[in-house]
């Protein structure tokens, strides 16, 4: 009865319920344990290139000792009720490594749980969001001349988040590992035959990472789980841990794994 990933008032692109909010709810579920993930800062160095993904959803570095403080406060005042880990969602960028393992290295020590995720990807000198709209998605895919091309570059990516040396506060669970998915319903490839996610699954199983079953994707349109049935099965296969995530961005988007074990 954990839920290892959920974000809180702190999100640009989230609601803004309390801390205790979600806690409350959580409890209301039956949930035993928690992890608050919000997104880490993107490095500065990025953003002084790429000003755009400055309003894309992730924390200032000034929020983050605040955010780390409320979650202390709510960590202490409910300890007696149930679990809560302080992490965070940490964006991997192609090519931004060191500046990543920097901001890690100053503030790592803080956090009980993390996620790795990608939702930049860089197709040629250019990079672009996986999951801001869909609109944006069309284009990207005419960019990358072709849906298949997307996947592609999007899974070697993954790849590279798990295989990039960016400290020892790296995360070592890999965030919504379908994202490339969330326009699925539209947008439908065949992606087993592609040899990068075996390539893929080989080095999580390699160094022992866990995935993150994220169910958000029930809650958009034309979506999905972002953990789909092939996916689930070549898992089980590599051996490789699942971890239930809600990525709940308000308090009611906070539900049991029950619902998805019955």
């Amino acid at each position: 009865m954990r839920d290892g990933h959920i974000h809180t008032n702190y999100c640009p692109h989230g609601s803004k319920d309390t801390m205790e909010k979600y806690i409350e709810r959580a409890i209301e579920l039956g949930i035993t344990e928690i992890s608050f993930t919000e997104h880490f800062p993107l490095p500065k160095e990025f953003l002084e290139c790429y000003p755009q993904f400055n309003n894309d959803g992730n924390m200032q570095e000034q929020e983050l000792e605040p955010y780390i403080k409320e979650v202390e406060c709510v960590k202490e005042k409910y300890k007696n009720k149930l679990k809560i880990n302080i992490g965070v969602e940490v964006d991997y960028i192609e090519g931004y490594e060191q500046e990543i393992a920097a901001m890690l290295n100053k503030y790592g020590q803080f956090f009980d749980d993390g996620i790795l995720s990608v939702h930049i990807i860089k197709v040629g000198e250019k990079y672009f969001s996986i999951d801001y709209s869909q609109e944006s998605f069309d284009e990207l895919v005419k960019i990358a001349e072709g849906l298949d091309k997307v996947y592609q570059i999007y899974f070697e990516t993954v790849k590279k988040s798990v295989e990039a040396d960016i400290g020892k506060y790296k995360p070592t669970r890999v965030g919504h590992l379908n994202l490339v998915r969330i326009y699925s319903q539209d947008f439908v490839v065949d992606y087993s035959k592609f040899p990068i996610v075996a390539e893929l699954l080989e080095a999580m199983n390699k160094n022992k990472y866990t995935i993150d079953y994220n169910i958000a994707g029930e809650r958009k349109e034309n979506c999905e789980i972002y953990i789909d049935d092939y996916l689930f099965r070549k898992l089980l296969e590599w051996d490789i841990k699942m971890i239930y995530g809600s990525d709940a961005h308000s308090a009611e988007d906070l539900v049991s794994l029950v619902k998805y074990i019955e």
